[in-house]
């Protein structure tokens, strides 16, 4: 992963490398094996909507984002070099309720769903709250690369660990595809 300061960033796998131009509003997808480059725009453009057809169910709503909080924890020093630390904290909601199977006439009501039977007029045991995923985010104040993560949620804890080299800015041609190779649609 190599980054320029005015923020076009390259990603290189074996067979092909991602180079990203947020200025831009674009990205090349560089194919090694076929020696081509497609741009592809960084947003998606938006989907079209589908007519509602009469006695079709509606397709469900797409979840909402979850609630995030941003907490600033200060400047700092990792194996020598300043890093900036931001705590992210999310509140997942849990999934979405599926929808109701249209009743067919004169067929019985599904039973209930598993799980302990219930009183008539008994109130429903309310739902466990899930845990809220915290992410905290070690970055360096040099590269803008994150040096340390660390994610905990109802998963346990995930904790990454990059280390850096210092380096000079990289040369513009790193953002530029070789100039043999072809660009496709």
């Amino acid at each position: 992963m190599t980054r320029s300061s005015d923020g076009k960033m390259r990603l290189d796998f074996p067979n092909m490398s991602m180079i990203s131009n947020p200025a831009a509003g674009h990205a090349m997808l560089l194919d090694h094996v076929k020696q081509e480059v497609k741009v592809v725009p960084l947003q998606a453009p938006g989907m079209p909507q589908m007519p509602n057809a009469p006695g079709m169910p509606q397709a469900p709503k797409p979840p909402s984002m979850p609630q995030v909080s941003v907490k600033d924890l200060g400047k700092g020093m990792i194996e020598g070099h300043p890093v900036e630390g931001k705590q992210f904290t999310m509140h997942v909601p849990g999934p979405p309720k599926p929808p109701d199977a249209p009743a067919m006439p004169g067929m019985p009501k599904p039973p209930a769903a598993p799980g302990a039977p219930q009183a008539p007029g008994m109130p429903q045991a309310p739902a466990m709250p899930k845990p809220p995923t915290v992410a905290e985010v070690w970055t360096s104040q040099t590269t803008g690369l994150p040096v340390l993560t660390k994610i905990t949620g109802e998963f346990g804890q995930h904790t990454t660990y990059c280390k850096t080299a210092p380096t000079a800015e990289p040369a513009p041609s790193m953002f530029q595809p070789p100039p043999h190779y072809k660009w496709t649609p």
